[in-house]
């Protein structure tokens, strides 16, 4: 009871602000169409109708999946993204017309055309977002492969280096999809990693569109020596964490749950349960000193943790390696900056005492099938074993 009373004081907080914001610019909008304009009652019923597309789409993927229901989340997820700019853009404008009332700087030809200008001024800003949307939409499809390398100086038994592809955040459902995910699997395996690691968020929460595009047969199709492992991020706890362990699990997915796995006699994989876990499966993850125990840190220990938090806490325990995805590296800019804020890192290596540290950006999104502003990624993780400290 407690749990359902908590969602839906959540979700009336976010359809309040979500409407709230949606309002501001149609409101905003709505002033820039002359009266009497045939565009103008275009505009009062589509502006409506396309900013509940997402609310809706996804309300109907409970009931019922169909080519409705994806067309609604598809054009539902490009109008969030439009959202985010049309609003920056309103508030921008907004301010210099504050300023201009106080320290009049606009020159005539704004002032003496005003109708003109408020209508110019909308067909810009759509043109503007739809070409920023168009952008982001290439960039998102087309990850980078990013070589990363780290030297650990422990000694890893008889191995002396390890080649890891690792890829966090895909998000496999409605919006990144089999076509893609084909693509991604054979990029990943034609680069004959030792090892896949995926640290959470592998589903985007509901996992019946994955078992309507049998992306589980693609999951299988991914290749290692030394294996594939996971580990749970939060969109696996808000989907159902049971299911999605079983599923990921059945399709060649190694997942670790709170649990510690010695690979090839050379190093430790620790696997943390996302830091939501309590919040949406009712019960804490085990601590990591408790993870850690299991280890002998005479080998390397390699820490999969989706959230970017407590490295702190991670190195001081021995950890060696930290890998993390979660961020997005805020997805859509100017958002990175709220990333950076929260977290020690928000993307990319770095060093916290002894423990070296990888935030990935991630490999799809969340929402909005867009990035603006970062790269989606595979990563080349690429280890020496009983080296030095990194010249990275």
């Amino acid at each position: 009871m407690h749990r359902t009373m908590a969602f839906l004081i959540f979700f009336t907080i976010v359809i309040s602000i979500y409407g709230l914001v949606n309002y501001y610019m149609y409101a905003r909008g709505l002033q820039a169409i002359p009266e009497g304009s045939l565009w103008r009652s275009w505009y009062q019923w589509g502006f409506w109708i396309i900013a509940s597309f997402y609310i809706a789409g996804r309300f109907l993927e409970k009931i019922y999946i169909s080519h409705a229901s994806d067309v609604l989340v598809w054009v539902g997820s490009f109008w969030l993204a439009a959202m985010l700019y049309f609003f920056l853009l309103v508030v921008a404008l907004d301010i210099l017309r504050v300023i201009h009332h106080f320290f009049p700087f606009f020159p005539e030809w704004i002032t003496d055309n005003l109708p003109k200008t408020k209508a110019v001024l909308l067909a810009g800003s759509i043109l503007f977002v739809a070409s920023l949307l168009t952008g982001g939409f290439i960039n998102a499809r087309n990850p980078q492969i990013k070589t990363v390398k780290v030297n650990l100086a422990k000694s890893a038994g008889g191995m002396t280096s390890l080649k890891a592809v690792v890829m966090s955040d895909i998000h496999l459902g409605t919006m990144i999809g089999n076509g893609f995910f084909e693509r991604v699997v054979s990029k990943v395996n034609q680069l004959s990693p030792d090892i896949i690691l995926l640290p959470g968020d592998i589903l985007d929460e509901d996992l019946e569109p994955v078992i309507r595009q049998n992306i589980g047969e693609t999951l299988k199709q991914l290749s290692a020596p030394l294996g594939v492992y996971a580990i749970m991020g939060n969109h696996e706890h808000i989907g159902g964490a049971s299911d999605a362990y079983d599923y990921l699990s059945n399709h060649g997915i190694t997942m670790l749950r709170d649990s510690v796995i010695k690979v090839n006699d050379a190093f430790y994989l620790v696997g943390r349960e996302d830091r939501d876990k309590a919040r949406f499966g009712g019960t804490e993850r085990a601590s990591l000193a408790s993870l850690i125990e299991q280890t002998d840190k005479r080998y390397p220990v390699i820490l999969l943790d989706h959230q970017p938090f407590y490295l702190k806490e991670a190195a001081q325990l021995g950890v060696d390696l930290q890998l993390s995805g979660h961020t997005h590296h805020g997805q859509l800019w100017p958002l990175n900056y709220i990333t950076k804020a929260m977290y020690t890192i928000s993307r990319g290596y770095g060093k916290i005492g002894n423990m070296h540290a990888y935030v990935s950006s991630g490999l799809g999104t969340w929402g909005p099938p867009i990035r603006i502003g970062n790269r989606p990624e595979i990563v080349i993780l690429q280890v020496q074993f009983g080296q030095a400290d990194p010249s990275f």
